[in-house]
């Protein structure tokens, strides 16, 4: 493969700061995390005729920095932590620091070989609020297990009431969320797909529309994959692993696979007969959950790259 022509750079991000490297070259800058640092990046990286810049996911930290670098016109690569660590442990480097990072960043940005275009910015705000909505109903669920185990009559009225206006909070923003979904034609006929698919609630759907922008548009292996349902071999020579999933999209598969249940998917005859299946050879009960989960995003991106809303099949015998 030919070397890229195109000049890369690498940024470590840290909550305050931000360094940068050049890759192939002893070039580096120390800005701060903040728009005035990114104005000085911008006219640095483009000194230096830099293309294409990588940065690692810093947990929230690159978002306002990678938009900046995009409205001013450099193609940016976000890349995930484990790669990165990975190309160290490649290349034996043990040595880390931030410019160390910076400097490896650049030279992994300049080995990705396809670059995907950037994302839609509408799902940015979209997944904000989904992830709010998310973590309150973690909250929900941290307090009923306080309530489990109050023996306080005070307390335990004092945690039903605040479950109680939490859950209304969910409500609220979920229907809001969903307003503000159906106010763009596209996205809210890709959710009228979604929510046509039996045993698929409102709420799953959001999910997945958010989640996973690219689904009706890849394969059904690619969307497992995303989902993290995908089951990855493990076998050396004669010895065949056991299949684990892995990867993928930590809270997609957290809606995927509480949709799967069987008290949600009894109104799926299709998934509950994959799941009396699996079950009937002796496959254990969350092995065939996850499967049935898998199955569910696979049906989820067929109705949406088909155009045509779910039609229920009867269940195989």
């Amino acid at each position: 493969m030919a070397k890229l022509s195109m000049v890369c750079a690498g940024i470590d991000i840290g909550k305050f700061k931000l360094d940068a490297a050049i890759e192939g070259r002893n070039e580096s800058l120390e800005v701060g995390n903040s728009p005035d640092g990114y104005i000085a990046l911008a006219a640095w990286l483009r000194r230096h005729r830099v293309k294409r810049v990588g940065m690692e996911a810093s947990g929230g930290y690159e978002l306002p920095l990678m938009a900046a670098l995009r409205r001013t016109g450099f193609v940016v690569v976000c890349l995930q932590p484990i790669q990165v660590r990975a190309y160290a442990t490649f290349k034996l480097q043990r040595a880390k620091n931030d410019r160390i990072d910076a400097a490896l960043i650049a030279t992994c940005t300049a080995a990705v070989a396809e670059v995907r275009p950037p994302p839609d910015p509408r799902f940015a705000v979209l997944a904000s609020r989904l992830t709010m909505i998310e973590q309150l109903t973690e909250d929900v669920a941290r307090l009923k297990t306080r309530c489990e185990a109050c023996r306080d009559p005070h307390g335990l009225e004092f945690w039903r009431a605040e479950i109680a206006r939490l859950k209304a909070c969910i409500r609220t923003e979920l229907k809001q969320l969903v307003a503000d979904i159906r106010k763009h034609s596209d996205l809210a006929a890709r959710l009228e797909l979604l929510t046509s698919v039996d045993g698929v609630g409102l709420r799953t759907a959001v999910a997945v529309l958010i989640r996973m922008p690219e689904i009706g548009n890849v394969s059904r292996e690619q969307a497992a994959a995303l989902a993290g349902l995908a089951p990855y071999d493990d076998d050396s020579g004669s010895r065949t692993g056991q299949r684990h999933i892995a990867f993928g999209r930590e809270r997609l598969r957290t809606s995927l696979y509480a949709a799967s249940l069987p008290a949600a998917f009894k109104w799926n005859q299709q998934l509950m007969a994959h799941y009396r299946r699996l079950t009937g050879q002796g496959k254990p009960h969350k092995v065939a959950l996850v499967a049935c989960a898998r199955k569910l995003i696979i049906f989820l991106n067929t109705v949406v790259a088909r155009g045509t809303p779910w039609i229920a099949k009867p269940a195989a015998i």
